[in-house]
């Protein structure tokens, strides 16, 4: 460990990265703030942006997205009783009626330094475990390793919602999908059509663009959304948290932390249960139970910990087993393999540094949260009142010109579109689209 940890961070601490870093804190937070934009839907939109870096300056881009994405959900959670991504459900029952009681910015606050002390616990349980489970995964035979593969393909039980047949169903399709182009083994062409584009397959980015990106303008083009109204006027408070409050955050805190990073762990799973789990127990251990519901500082520090100590421990079965904790996560592998890293316990004999930088960089991203936070809160709270008419569109051309620079061909632009048919028919018949990109994923 100690013989990566010099060269990884001589590959960290540069300016690309800080920059890199930075940028994508501020994406993600501001694309999670608003209601009906995932973090999801921000990690596909920018992974082609990725393609032109190299692996680390890729990951922290993505990473800064993914951990501010777990706290931009809050804001408006908080401000408006809308929560931005699923996960900040449970911060919602306590953050907006402790702001309703005229400590706004106290209850950002609370949230802030919430998922910011979640994120490091998570970062350095990465740190620490990621190279113990390599070391076990080394001695793995091949016995061991069907076994893992066979539970890698446990994902789709815990990401196939309500009927685990419909998920199965849509994992065929992803099957089915992998198989366009020429066979490796024979060089028959498969499923092409005569399309000369077709032979090499299909781009993922490309791919994933309409599957989860432009769906959900199909999907916000059936229902009318009304322009969100916010005053961020009534965020005159002075956000002071009192000391005996952060005597009664600190116990739920840490075993929230403890909670999202178990959790994260476990493939399928993800942090809206992490954040539901720790909430339900912070209610149970608090010593005023009654508050929760109505305001407690409790209920939010539980809550928006969880969510965010799963991000580092979604990394831990992804970058020492190959197999992703979850679907952010499982996008995030393209950034990776586009620069000749596989998932696995090789990349930790044979690039350690690079590996080490990424877990450290965890920690970073982390920190610039939080020093973004404290100062841009106001301005994040502000993007949750940009009105649907007006974002709808940006997001499209951003879809477009991303499915556009993959290849810088108009026949990915088509494909994008297709794809967007595809899992809008797919949502009509209740049919979820994880599972189908997961297994595409493993089959490519």
């Amino acid at each position: 460990m100690l013989q990566y940890i010099i060269p990884a961070s001589g590959l960290l601490f540069t300016l690309q990265n800080i920059i890199w870093i930075n940028l994508g804190v501020f994406i993600g937070a501001v694309f999670a703030a608003i209601p009906g934009l995932s973090v999801i839907l921000c990690v596909i939109l920018f992974l082609p942006l990725t393609y032109q870096l190299t692996a680390i300056p890729g990951m922290m881009f993505l990473l800064g997205i993914y951990c501010a994405g777990g706290y931009g959900g809050s804001v408006s959670a908080i401000l408006i009783n809308t929560p931005g991504t699923p996960h900040a459900a449970a911060t919602m029952l306590d953050g907006h009626p402790l702001s309703n009681r005229g400590r706004t910015k106290a209850a950002l606050k609370i949230a802030l330094y919430a998922s910011t002390f979640g994120g490091v616990f998570s970062a350095l349980m990465l740190l620490f475990l990621g190279p113990q489970v390599a070391k076990v995964a080394a001695q793995l035979g091949t016995p061991e390793y069907f076994m893992v593969c066979v539970f890698g393909l446990t994902i789709i039980a815990g990401v196939s919602g309500k009927s685990i047949v419909r998920g199965l169903i849509s994992a065929c399709l992803g099957l089915l999908i992998a198989c366009v182009g020429s066979d490796p083994m024979t060089s028959y062409d498969r499923f092409t059509f005569g399309i000369s584009r077709l032979y090499l397959g299909m781009d993922l980015a490309v791919c994933l663009i309409g599957l989860f990106a432009l769906v959900e303008i199909l999907a916000k083009a059936e229902k009318r959304l009304d322009s969100l109204k916010l005053d961020t006027a009534k965020m005159h408070d002075d956000g002071k948290i009192t000391k005996a409050e952060y005597k009664r955050m600190a116990r739920p805190v840490i075993v929230s932390s403890l909670i999202g990073v178990m959790v994260g762990i476990i493939p399928g799973t993800g942090a809206s249960e992490a954040s539901w789990f720790s909430y339900s127990q912070a209610k149970n251990m608090s010593k005023h139970p009654e508050e929760f519901g109505h305001g407690s500082v409790e209920g939010i520090a539980a809550a928006e910990s969880a969510n965010n100590a799963v991000t580092g421990a979604t990394l831990i079965p992804l970058l020492t087993l190959g197999i992703p904790g979850d679907g952010t996560v499982a996008i995030m592998l393209s950034a990776l393999m586009i620069n000749g890293l596989n998932p696995g316990i090789s990349l930790f004999t044979t690039d350690g540094d690079i590996m080490y930088a990424i877990m450290l960089g965890l920690i970073l991203v982390n920190v610039f949260m939080f020093i973004q936070g404290k100062f841009l809160t106001t301005l994040f709270a502000k993007v949750v009142s940009i009105p649907q008419e007006i974002l709808t569109p940006i997001i499209v051309i951003f879809c477009m010109a991303g499915a556009y620079s993959v290849n810088e061909n108009y026949f990915d632009v088509a494909i994008a579109l297709v794809f967007a048919v595809l899992a809008w028919v797919l949502r009509k018949l209740d049919l979820p689209a994880v599972p189908s990109f997961l297994e595409w994923c493993s089959a490519a």
